[in-house]
């Protein structure tokens, strides 16, 4: 494929750009740590907000979805779509929180709220663990998108795709800090979405396809458009719809979907002004994330049918591709080959801006652990602001070229999506009671984590995977690799709990003191407190029953505006027009609800 002199235009401009961006913060950025990963806590909302939307925009996002409706149909996006659930429940409940601890990292919460030598080490523990080997995975799915990407559309080998895209990320990352990636979040959102909607708008009127009425009525997409999965069919429905709403939302822990909130999502909540912009900030993250972007990728997925009706038929227009490469994901960049001259430019800047977008949120995040959470807890106690920033650097570096090399070596997206969901199962439920219920320790945490990660491990790659869930052979359905480390991850870390100490009366006081989470769940600490003529509550009133209501409105607010957006596209205009109206009184509802809640925020 060629590009024309304006592609190249629009590449490079958007080149110097960001990395202008990264070196105009960059003297300020490296003042101190607190500036270089929080940029001193003054971000607003919308910045915030459209920092994490863009930062979810990575390159691999749409070649996943394009799996899922190839392979399962559009109803396929339920394993994603029901983190929705998670994102209200942080919005409306644990945004505040967040805000109120004040602490640097999502892992500096573990000292606050548990103690002692256990709490140490699993602060410790979790910085290696989540800000290396999970954040090294995750970050080498983005780039195998990547060298998809660069193989498809430019015929680029993939270390050569690696060394390209990674330079560039690595160095305004390195430069520009957090300030850096939310200011260029900035930019890269509003390029990421022109260029999503002008491919979807192109590529569905292409001849092949031949417009959106067209394409619906192929045999091929007819089957695929269903939004909900076909309830005749009990594995589908069970597998793609009721265990991500029953079970999978709760239980797992997930990059960017994180129970409770955390990891990059907490990273932007800690950087905002105060509470109220904490909360708008992943409000406007969770309708812009679920209702409306997801939609473009899904267009030029069900045109892909149309294109590229299978692997074989992907395989034979690109046969430069390795074979270790092909799946149905790569049927998005195959589709892309087809944009003219301009429109292409624009669409590999918005691939390029998403990667970028997503690596250099991913790295910054990362290295605040490894900072923060290892390097001043375990290495160097008394590191000056100027060393913090120079390890900051350093770690974004080394974890872009750990990144990289595992990127070499992967085939599909969707595996690394199962196997991430599959490593956190069973630990969500930890993060949503920690707060709200007093006997939580830092046990339970221990306990569950090196319980799903072992569990996971087992039955992926052992006998007893085979015998609980190989195809046809297995005692137990595919479905059910999930609930089973989940319950087995459940059962572990109860037990763990209540045959370990609670923590003690000092750290849970102090917790409480700070936090003031309210509820049930800690009156026995309160009582107690009490006693011992120690007032550690405040007055204020329990918000958590009002946070669950507008997250319950929230829900019903994003989905039904997610389905009417579909509807209206699939040309169901009266669907169409019942869901908007649906969506329409929820969120008159919610602004009343909400209206309530600010009362009680600070």
């Amino acid at each position: 494929m060629e590009l024309s002199t304006l592609d190249y235009s629009f590449i490079i401009v958007f080149f110097s750009l960001v990395l202008g961006i990264g070196i105009y913060v960059s003297k300020k950025s490296g003042k101190d740590s607190n500036e270089f990963f929080l940029s001193g806590r003054t971000m607003p909302w919308w910045l915030l907000g459209l920092s994490m939307v863009a930062t979810t925009f990575s390159t691999d996002t749409p070649n996943l979805v394009t799996d899922l409706v190839r392979t399962q149909g559009v109803s396929g996006n339920w394993g994603w779509w029901c983190f929705l659930l998670t994102g209200m429940l942080t919005v409306f409940v644990y945004a505040k929180l967040w805000r109120k601890s004040n602490v640097k990292t999502d892992l500096e919460f573990y000292e606050l709220r548990y103690g002692g030598k256990p709490a140490s080490f699993l602060r410790k523990f979790r910085a290696i663990y989540l800000g290396i080997i999970f954040n090294v995975i995750t970050m080498s799915a983005v780039t195998l998108a990547a060298i998809k990407i660069g193989g498809i559309m430019l015929g680029l080998e993939p270390l050569e795709t690696v060394i390209g895209a990674g330079l560039i990320t690595v160095v305004f990352s390195a430069l520009g800090g957090f300030k850096g990636v939310v200011y260029t979040d900035f930019l890269l959102f509003f390029v990421a979405m022109a260029g999503a909607i002008g491919a979807a708008y192109y590529l569905v009127n292409i001849p092949e396809v031949g417009g959106i009425h067209a394409m619906m009525a192929n045999e091929l997409v007819t089957s695929k458009l269903n939004i909900l999965p076909d309830f005749n069919d009990t594995e589908m429905v069970i597998t793609l719809f009721i265990i991500p709403l029953a079970v999978q939302w709760w239980s797992s822990w997930y990059p960017g979907g994180e129970p409770g909130g955390g990891g990059y999502i907490a990273q932007r909540m800690l950087a905002a002004k105060n509470e109220n912009h904490a909360i708008g900030a992943t409000f406007f993250f969770n309708i812009m994330h679920y209702a409306l972007r997801p939609w473009p990728w899904i267009l030029v997925a069900l045109a892909s049918l149309v294109v590229y009706p299978d692997i074989a038929s992907i395989a034979e227009a690109f046969p430069n591709v390795a074979e270790n490469k092909l799946g149905h994901d790569l049927a998005y960049s195959a589709m892309l080959t087809k944009l003219p001259s301009g429109l292409l430019g624009l669409v590999l800047a918005s691939l390029i801006a998403a990667y970028m977008s997503t690596i250099s949120t991913q790295l910054n995040w990362g290295s605040s652990y490894i900072v923060f959470d290892f390097y001043k807890q375990q290495v160097n106690p008394d590191a000056t602001e100027k060393q913090l920033v120079a390890v900051g650097r350093i770690s974004t570096v080394v974890l872009m070229v750990l990144s990289a090399f595992l990127a070499l070596a992967m085939q599909n997206a969707e595996q690394i999506f199962k196997l991430l969901l599959l490593f956190g199962a069973g630990t969500g439920l930890i993060f949503i009671l920690r707060w709200f219920w007093w006997r939580i320790n830092a046990w339970t945490e221990i306990s569950a984590m090196f319980a799903s990660g072992i569990l996971s491990i087992l039955i992926q790659a052992t006998p007893l995977g085979a015998f609980l869930f190989a195809t046809d052979t297995g005692i137990l359905p595919d479905w059910g690799e999930i609930p089973f480390v989940m319950i087995a991850t459940t059962i572990i870390w109860l037990i763990a709990t209540f045959i370990t100490k609670p923590e003690s009366d000092e750290v849970l006081r102090s917790f409480y003191e700070k936090i003031q989470p309210g509820g049930p769940g800690w009156q026995k600490v309160v009582d107690e407190a009490k006693v011992d003529n120690v007032e550690i509550d405040k007055g204020e009133k329990w918000s958590v029953p009002s946070g669950i209501s507008a997250m319950l409105l929230g829900v019903i607010l994003v989905y039904s505006m997610m389905f009417a957006t579909g509807y209206w596209i699939y040309g169901r205009t009266t669907d169409a027009l019942i869901l908007t109206g649906v969506a329409i009184v929820s969120g008159v509802l919610l602004i009343f609800t909400w209206n309530k809640m600010k009362e009680h925020i600070l």
